[in-house]
């Protein structure tokens, strides 16, 4: 009985409840307070599971708050919730016990405009085309196969691991991995210095520069890829010298670094499949090229052998070729004898003729007038001379007055030292020097020509071979080896069945020898005989 008088302790009268006891009643507070309400914010997460459902954050600039879509009224919006977009959801809150969070269950959503950041990211969009980063002309072409790849992102995800992965299946490359925050506030700042490092190095050197740089990350919301909208990254990106590739997020993310990158892959795996070819496949195509080529060597040899044995077919034969010459040869031989009698006569009548005009009478006549002409011109002479004797005398007699001693003292001095300038370019050693060099360029010249001289004469024996080995293949023996015949009927070459018929003798010719047989004769002409 006394412990029914006996004082309580501390917090023994303060009811217990179970977790889920508490749960409901927080569950019946909330939902009582707060029945319907109307949310404006932006939307940011959005998942879409196979049970039809819709999860998504609504936040502002300073909270979060989870919310819901069931899977019928889905099916009733007039406008499916995307992610930036900033809406007005109607619903209730209510708590999620499972995870001890509240959230709104939302029965009505419509858009309210752009949320602040995809606004923020539209300005910083336009500002940037507007300088040109965007333009395609600015945007270099990857290289086929880079040596060196350098790679940002962060070096404990599942991105670097893919990537690597993809390289190695496709073919093996270096990979200079540069690890960089991929999300939160230091994501921006080491991206960049991260482009800008690997730009800074020396092509060659120690740490030698990468020849393409992949800046990769997974996906993720758009809180999650804003390092990747921020200007410092974009413009890290258009400055570098090194072709770049983009491949931050998933197919459907879209980020400025996106638009500044030479090439953006829509995700990690695909960035790596444009960084490289496949090594297999190539290694196919050299193979394919180079049987390609042996065909079409092959093939060209053969038609060039063909086109060789056709030309040598239409080339004539050697007797044809000489037989013009010969007949030109024979001509001549025939007017030589006959051309030489008639050019004696000839010189003979000349001789005749010139002997006639040369008779003592003749000459005796040339004489005497020669003679008279000698007197007549000797008589003129004496006066002649007198006058142009004194005339020089005249025009000395006016020089020698013009030209004083002192004057022709300088001249003379004058006239002296250029004699003594001009004696010193004719002394020995310089004349030897001259004649030494003179010597040795007719050398050099003499050598040059003995040279080219032996190069000429077997250039020419050369072609005098070929032409001989042309025309023993082209001869009616080499035809005849080949298994053809000659038939001559008469002493004359057959070559109709109708001129056969008419020899009275007819005569084979074989590469080893000669058949005769009877032509015409008074038996029919079946029964030939041999002989």
């Amino acid at each position: 009985m006394a412990d029914l008088f006996d004082e309580p302790t501390a917090g023994q009268n303060s009811p217990e409840f179970t977790v889920t006891e508490l749960s409901g009643a927080i569950k019946r507070v909330i939902e009582g307070e707060f029945g319907h309400v109307r949310i404006r914010g932006e939307v940011g997460r959005v998942s879409r599971p196979r049970s039809g459902h819709v999860y998504l954050d609504l936040k502002d600039d300073r909270s979060v708050i989870s919310g819901i879509i069931w899977k019928g009224v889905t099916a009733r919006l007039e406008t499916q919730p995307e992610e930036g977009m900033e809406v007005i959801a109607t619903g209730r809150i209510t708590t999620f016990a499972g995870q001890s969070k509240y959230q709104i269950v939302i029965e009505d959503i419509k858009p309210a405009g752009m949320g602040a950041l995809m606004a923020l990211l539209e300005k910083r969009k336009a500002a940037l085309a507007a300088e040109g980063l965007f333009a395609p002309e600015r945007k270099r072409p990857l290289p086929y196969l880079p040596e060196i790849i350098g790679v940002v992102t962060s070096p404990s995800g599942a991105v670097i691991r893919d990537i690597l992965h993809r390289l190695r299946d496709r073919f093996p490359r270096k990979v200079l991995v540069w690890p960089v925050a991929v999300q939160g506030a230091k994501c921006a700042p080491e991206v960049a210095r991260a482009i800008e490092g690997f730009n800074r190095l020396t092509p060659g050197g120690a740490l030698p520069r990468p020849d393409l740089l992949i800046v990769a990350r997974g996906g993720g919301s758009v809180e999650d890829l804003w390092g990747f909208n921020e200007e410092i990254v974009a413009r890290a990106a258009a400055a570098s010298q090194i072709p770049l590739i983009s491949a931050v997020g998933h197919e459907t993310d879209t980020t400025l670094i996106d638009f500044v990158s030479d090439k953006r892959a829509p995700t990690p795996t695909a960035a790596a499949e444009l960084a490289v070819p496949v090594r297999h496949e190539l290694a196919a195509w050299l193979e394919g090229q180079g049987a390609r080529m042996r065909q079409a060597l092959s093939q060209g040899l053969t038609r060039r052998g063909q086109r060789m044995r056709d030309v040598a077919r239409a080339l004539p034969r050697a007797e044809t070729l000489l037989e013009g010459p010969r007949q030109r040869l024979d001509r001549g031989g025939e007017k030589l004898a006959p051309a030489l009698i008639a050019g004696v006569q000839g010189r003979r009548v000349k001789l005749a003729d010139m002997s006639g005009a040369l008779r003592p009478a003749t000459l005796r006549r040339h004489l005497d007038a020669d003679r008279q002409r000698l007197a007549q011109l000797s008589a003129r002479l004496d006066p002649a001379w007198q006058r142009n004797l004194a005339g020089q005398r005249e025009r000395l007699g006016n020089r020698v007055a013009r030209f004083r001693p002192d004057v022709l003292h300088r001249q003379i001095t004058s006239r002296r030292e250029r004699l003594t300038a001009r004696a010193q370019n004719f002394r020995p050693e310089v004349l030897s020097r001259d004649i030494t060099r003179q010597s040795q360029r007719l050398a050099d010249v003499l050598a040059r020509l003995a040279r080219a001289g032996e190069a000429a004469q077997e250039r020419r024996r050369r072609q005098i071979e070929a032409l001989g080995r042309t025309l023993g293949t082209l001869g009616y023996r080499e035809t005849l080896a080949r298994g053809f015949a000659v038939v001559r009927g008469d002493g004359d070459v057959v070559t109709s069945a109708s001129a056969a018929k008419a020899a009275r003798e007819l005569e084979i010719e074989f590469a080893d020898g000669r058949l005769k047989l009877e032509g015409k004769t008074d038996t029919p002409p079946d029964q030939g005989s041999l002989l």
